[in-house]
């Protein structure tokens, strides 16, 4: 099936519908903040978020941190700068952008997912330690790994706005368990004064084991620390790395 991503396009007026910004991503980018603090071997007070999206983890972070903001997709930056007019936000795609300016530390947020091979996987990390400062820290969270990943896993979601209600269902789903990609797959129950429409989006993502992940980490050139983060029932590794100086 071919790769469609219209929650990046088209799609992308429903992405502010998905998810709290102040509640549901607050906790997380607080971890972030701690782990930034606790392992940057300098001040931290520039941030570059790569993968961006709708800008809801700047809108965290931004108390904290001075925050630019990456991603391809022009849709999703122009709901980032609504929701934080203040921020730098530019457009570029993670394995080949160059800002010709570094940060103290980078986030790299859950589109590392969207790099489903191993290339591209490198690339984006390259592309990450080339824009920190020495003794900055990268943060990175894999959404799923090779141990973590459930097949056929399916969440549901429900919003209502103004007369709008949607149900957002989406799917993984592993057909070939012996490479590094997996489908996702989103079904989107559309419902505007009680007319129902029916949308679809299909993604190949990639997803490595811990041990790829640090292999590659390290190969990049960082020294890497591991914890781990909780929400609700799910455990995530985070990695936390440091650009040597």
């Amino acid at each position: 099936m071919k790769d469609t991503c219209r929650l990046y396009t088209d799609l992308a007026w429903l992405w502010p519908l998905w998810g709290d910004a102040a509640t549901e991503y607050a906790h997380y980018c607080e971890h972030v903040t701690s782990m930034i603090g606790r392992y940057a071997e300098r001040p931290a007070v520039d941030l570059l978020v790569i993968g961006c999206g709708g800008g809801k983890n700047v809108l965290n972070l931004k108390r904290d941190f001075k925050v630019t903001g990456l991603d391809l997709s022009a849709d999703m930056l122009a709901q980032a700068k609504v929701l934080n007019p203040e921020c730098t936000f530019v457009r570029g795609d993670m394995r080949t952008f160059r800002l010709h300016r570094s940060f103290d530390a980078v986030l790299m947020d859950d589109a590392i997912t969207h790099m489903n091979t191993r290339p591209d996987f490198l690339a984006a990390f390259r592309t990450a330690h080339a824009h920190l400062k020495p003794g900055g820290v990268l943060v990175v969270t894999p959404d799923v790994t090779m141990e973590t990943f459930q097949q056929n896993r399916t969440t549901t979601a429900t919003a209502t706005r103004n007369g709008l209600e949607v149900v957002f269902m989406e799917n993984v789903y592993d057909p070939d368990p012996s490479d590094e990609q997996f489908e996702t797959t989103i079904v989107y129950l559309i419902r505007d004064q009680g007319s129902l429409r029916i949308e679809r989006d299909h993604w190949t993502m990639g997803i490595f084991s811990l041990n790829t992940w640090r292999e590659v980490l390290c190969e990049t050139g960082f020294r890497v620390h591991e914890g781990f983060y909780r929400s609700c029932e799910d455990e995530y590794t985070v990695f936390t790395c440091v650009k040597g100086r």
